[in-house]
């Protein structure tokens, strides 16, 4: 839905709640004046009614009270049109907002979808490119030693051609959940493309602080992963290879470390060793 579809809606309404406030505001105001001239009937009434010597006066008393009936039934009808009309706008403020509602909910979809994987829901590779700019910003600002995990599933092409993309559609994401789960509240995990994930952590102690991180997520991938297949439970043990890079020490921009994680994850898979740094010799 276009902006100015919202807008006009909206204004309307409210130019609609100002000519129903101005309404009541003179009805008001009508009521008031029947309330001060009933209590001028009513004292004329109760000192007539004492004495009963003056029927005249009685008379016209009457003929006012009968006027002042008259104006309060006008009043009575005018605050029902415009309970009518205060109906008709709740109403309408109703629809108005159940439309800026689906309108929020579409636009935060689309955000969504522009900036997340449609299989994993993490991250892709827009979202922690700027992400990781961003972290890179503040490492600089801050001297904090910043860290790229660049992760490989090895023989996932074989998930594939054995048991079909489905099943390996199920195996990425219960890797990308599991990937979730471990992931601290500042870091952030994302989805290169195919079986290749990417994973930032911020705000370093140390070095070894991503080792460690690396040697957990290997140990948590690579628990038994348990897919069914029409009637059939297959498992699957899934091994990774993990390249890690560190700002300042291997790259001072996003594609420099990004590019020395991948090539130390190549070093790490052709070794077999788990994972390896792109700051050793032997990457």
């Amino acid at each position: 839905m276009p902006e100015n579809s919202c807008k006009l809606p909206l204004r309307s309404s409210v130019a609609s709640l100002v000519s129903v406030i101005d309404k009541s505001e003179r009805i008001k105001e009508v009521v008031e004046t029947c309330a001060e001239d009933l209590t001028t009937v009513n004292t004329v009434l109760k000192n007539e009614l004492g004495s009963q010597q003056n029927q005249p006066k009685m008379k016209n008393a009457l003929l006012q009270s009968e006027d002042v009936a008259n104006k309060v039934q006008e009043c009575a009808g005018e605050l029902e049109t415009m309970n009518e009309a205060l109906e008709h706008e709740v109403k309408e403020r109703e629809i108005l907002e159940h439309q800026l509602a689906a309108v929020k909910k579409q636009e935060e979809a689309s955000r969504h979808a522009a900036f997340h994987d449609p299989l994993t829901a993490l991250p892709n590779r827009v979202l922690f490119n700027d992400r990781l700019e961003h972290g890179l910003a503040q490492a600089q600002r801050h001297g904090w030693l910043l860290a790229v995990l660049f992760m490989d599933l090895n023989g996932f092409k074989a998930i594939n051609d054995v048991h079909g993309h489905e099943v390996g559609d199920k195996v990425l994401q219960m890797v990308a959940d599991r990937l979730k789960a471990m992931t601290r509240d500042d870091d952030t995990v994302s989805r290169h493309g195919g079986d290749e994930f990417l994973y930032l952590l911020m705000e370093l102690k140390t070095a070894g602080d991503a080792s460690i991180i690396a040697e957990k997520i290997i140990k948590a991938i690579g628990q038994t992963c348990e897919i069914r297949k029409d009637e059939e439970c297959l498992r699957f043990n899934i091994d990774l290879s993990i390249g890690i890079s560190f700002f300042p020490l291997d790259g001072i921009t996003a594609d420099e470390l990004i590019n020395r994680a991948d090539r130390a994850m190549y070093a790490a898979k052709q070794k077999k060793i788990g994972f390896a740094l792109a700051g050793d010799e032997q990457a």
